[in-house]
């Protein structure tokens, strides 16, 4: 599908922390050339014009939905977007905000007292739960150069490659020191989908699993390393689980 310019372009934010569209914002060398293919309908932290167009030609969506308020607003943005694409962790797989387990009414208790127990509201999931997803850029938060290659290449008719290797091949290209076997810290590089540049590792932080599985993750081996390094099943599960998945 290849759109005219410039293409209408709207960012809807459902429970998140609006890290992924201050990626976009901060994308300060690029800002003049996207305003010169994209034209606005509705991305309230950068306007508070709203368009009223019955078509959108992209719509991004970060955050995962906690409130039958939130769907409605989804459907609707369906409905009206020739493409959806969702961005960052918690559009994804409901991200850290899925790290709350248990009884929904007594965490929103904990969290906003009494009048808490009274919203309605659910455990956090993710955007493809609900509506078709056309496309998904991953992390927490994306990295600036997907967003821009994801636009591009709608642009053009088309959608960017998909990066299939983990973060771990991105630490060798890079000649990183090796977190998990040389200092034994519990990095999930191995069974993390790679395109980050291996920026968490880089620099001496173990990787968080933000931008979700890599296909054919090896989970055994990861685990038999993570007890090596004297983590205990519990931990290694909390590890895994951060940012929404469990493999």
């Amino acid at each position: 599908m290849k759109f005219k310019t410039p293409i209408k372009l709207a960012w809807h934010r459902f429970t998140s922390c609006s890290g992924c569209q201050l990626t976009l914002v901060n994308c300060e060398t690029s800002l003049a050339a996207l305003s010169a293919v994209a034209e606005l309908h509705d991305f309230a932290l950068v306007s508070s014009a709203y368009g009223n167009s019955e078509v959108i030609d992209v719509a991004l969506v970060e955050g995962s939905l906690t409130s039958p308020a939130e769907v409605e607003r989804l459907l609707s943005l369906r409905r009206k977007a020739s493409l959806l694409v969702a961005v960052g962790a918690c559009a994804l797989t409901g991200g850290v905000n899925a790290m709350v387990k248990g009884e929904r009414r007594k965490a929103m208790e904990s969290i906003y007292g009494k009048p808490g127990t009274k919203w309605d509201t659910f455990p956090p999931q993710p955007v493809h739960h609900f509506v078709k997803v056309d496309w998904q850029i991953p992390g927490c938060p994306p990295e600036k150069h997907e967003l821009l290659d994801m636009i591009a290449a709608i642009l053009h008719g088309g959608w960017p490659g998909r990066q299939v290797m983990p973060v771990c091949m991105e630490c060798r290209i890079n000649e990183n020191r090796c977190l998990l076997e040389e200092d034994h810290a519990p990095c999930l590089g191995p069974v993390t989908r790679a395109g980050c540049h291996a920026l968490c590792p880089g620099i001496g932080v173990p990787c968080e699993g933000c931008r979700g599985v890599v296909a054919e993750a090896n989970q055994d081996e990861l685990c038999r390393l993570f007890f090596a390094a004297g983590l205990s099943e519990q931990d290694i599960r909390h590890r895994l689980e951060r940012f929404g998945e469990v493999l």
